[in-house]
């Protein structure tokens, strides 16, 4: 049995379609494993971000009805897996603060050893999801985790995704969502991470 924390950065959506995704691969990887979707609150807040005029209803509809993450999600989960739509070729800002309020767990090495791997959405399809994942792993090897990838070790990663972690052209003015290839492609990585989690987590004691 595995704990695993798919938490993710949206706004209207695209991004929280890929984490719900990555989860659904992770549950059903195995029926032991305790896995939570959680979402990212943004510094703007949840009102603000609700009266949005363009992704307002899609907030509302779509990501906000998912639990916030906390700290303590991070120290009880034995793999993490982070996404976010891409900012500038990097994280969002929300996803930053989430992670810089973290700083008492870097220090005192609580992640250490966990299990972590990353996702990333873009509008376009060079504008940055790539470099997202990075953005992501990186800050995740700063706690000590162990990065998962999916590499090419399924045949959907020759038709979506990226070697780096889960990525998909979505979000933007059109409002796009990640295609069916994206979506299986987050399925096999969030299965990757509950093996790879079961295989390092330790047995539990018998009677």
């Amino acid at each position: 049995m595995a704990r695993i924390a798919v938490i993710a950065h949206s706004h209207a959506g695209s991004n929280m379609s890929l984490a719900g995704a990555v989860a659904e691969g992770a549950a059903k990887e195995g029926n032991d494993h305790d896995v939570r979707l959680l979402r990212v609150a943004d510094i703007r807040g949840d009102e603000a971000l609700a009266r949005a005029p363009h992704t307002g209803a899609l907030f509302t509809e779509r990501v906000a009805p998912h639990p916030v993450a906390t700290l303590d999600d991070l120290v009880w989960a034995d793999a993490i897996i982070l996404g976010s739509g891409t900012r500038f070729g990097g994280m969002a800002a929300s996803m930053r603060h989430f992670l810089e309020g973290a700083s008492g767990l870097w220090m005192n090495g609580v992640l250490q050893g966990k299990v972590g791997a990353a996702f990333s959405t873009a509008s376009s399809p060079h504008g940055g999801m790539e470099q997202t994942v990075h953005d992501l792993l990186t800050a995740m090897m700063h706690f000590g985790m162990l990065i998962v990838s999916p590499g090419y070790a399924d045949p959907v990663q020759f038709r979506a995704s990226s070697p780096y972690g889960p990525v998909a052209q979505a979000g933007g003015p059109e409002g796009l969502m990640p295609t069916d290839g994206d979506l299986e492609a987050a399925r096999f990585t969030g299965a990757l991470v509950a093996r790879t989690a079961a295989r390092l987590s330790p047995a539990e004691p018998t009677a």
